[in-house]
């Protein structure tokens, strides 16, 4: 679907112009063309590719989708593939894992959105205000969009930090459930693992473009590639240091499953033997009366209750000193 298609000249917007109309549009100097797409069927991208020479193999990406995030030069052009990772409607523990196709020429940038429910119209309006930054043309442009997705990672990975946080606090403050817990840092683990994925190429794919040979699209525009390149460093950090915690929360969760293990088969154990006890001093005396309870001894049974009674609060006393009650 077409989101929109504009012409611009030395940094200002000409108009809205209808496809038909592109290539005549980039036949102008100092003039580019910023088309959108959502979810392109393969007669719109054939018809872009048509309209702006897009290189073949560039194009059978964009239609097959799920592709790794990279960057790619195909001669004076380049072909660059993000992924939006984004809280899911399904609920709060799943995330949606989008993806933007962006082609760009020296007079043209072309942004396909695959399977995302949020569009780039404010990365468009920033752009639009800052006409003295978009005489650099499509280069800028493609900053802009890199910019808008690299910064939809940030509440993502905060959510996620809070949660482990919480987890952790439950792990310490909440008794059982231990299987809850372990199902959740899992499932915390596999959404880490799914930003990791859209991060950690795109780390690699943005140093392409600022320092050492630079595509000449992007030469006008290093040092704000530079600022998303530190951007996915620290994005990419923050991952792995909370995937090292995640792995460090499973072994305590464990550790402290297997201590109320412990605690309960030590309470188990004491409990034993003070009933062992009990059952000694009944099981002798009980085979041993003439007449039941008494043992010819006119305050035999007392004796006998007295004695199992205070053995048994003797033993009490030990576990429950030792700790094990």
């Amino acid at each position: 679907m077409l989101i929109n298609c504009v012409a611009y000249e030395n940094g200002a917007k000409l108009a809205d112009i209808p496809v038909e109309d592109i290539s005549e549009y980039i036949s102008r100097p100092g003039c580019f063309v910023w088309v959108a797409l959502s979810d392109a069927t393969p007669q719109e991208l054939a018809q872009m590719q048509d309209e702006f020479n897009l290189h073949p193999l560039a194009v059978e990406d964009a239609q097959h989708g799920h592709q790794r995030p990279k960057v790619e030069e195909y001669g004076d052009s380049l072909f660059v593939v993000m992924h939006l990772v984004e809280p899911s409607p399904e609920g709060e523990h799943c995330v949606n894992v989008g993806e933007v196709d962006v082609f760009v020429g020296r007079n043209y940038v072309l942004s396909v959105r695959n399977r995302s429910q949020r569009g780039f119209l404010g990365v468009r309006e920033r752009c639009e205000r800052e006409p003295e930054l978009l005489r650099n043309g499509a280069g800028f442009v493609l900053y802009a969009l890199m910019d808008a997705v690299v910064d939809r990672y940030f509440p993502v990975i905060d959510a996620l930090e809070v949660e482990l946080e919480s987890i952790e606090q439950q792990i310490f403050t909440q008794g059982g459930a231990a299987r809850d817990k372990i199902k959740q840092l899992y499932d915390l683990k596999r959404r880490s693992l799914i930003l990791k994925r859209a991060v950690a190429p795109l780390v690699e794919a943005a140093g392409k473009l600022h320092g050492g040979r630079v595509p000449q699209i992007c030469v006008t525009s290093q040092e704000y590639f530079r600022d998303v390149a530190d951007h996915l460093g620290r994005i990419n950090g923050s991952i792995d240091a909370m995937r090292d915690t995640i792995g460090t929360a499973i072994s305590v969760n464990l550790s402290m499953v297997t201590i109320e293990e412990s605690e309960v088969t030590k309470r188990l154990a004491a409990w034993a033997s003070i009933f062992a006890v009990c059952t000694a001093f009944a099981g002798i005396w009980g085979m041993n009366f003439e007449h039941m309870p008494e043992l010819k001894f006119r305050y035999g049974y007392a004796v006998a209750l007295g004695l199992i009674a205070t053995t048994c609060s003797y033993l009490y006393y030990r576990f429950r000193r030792a700790g094990w009650l």
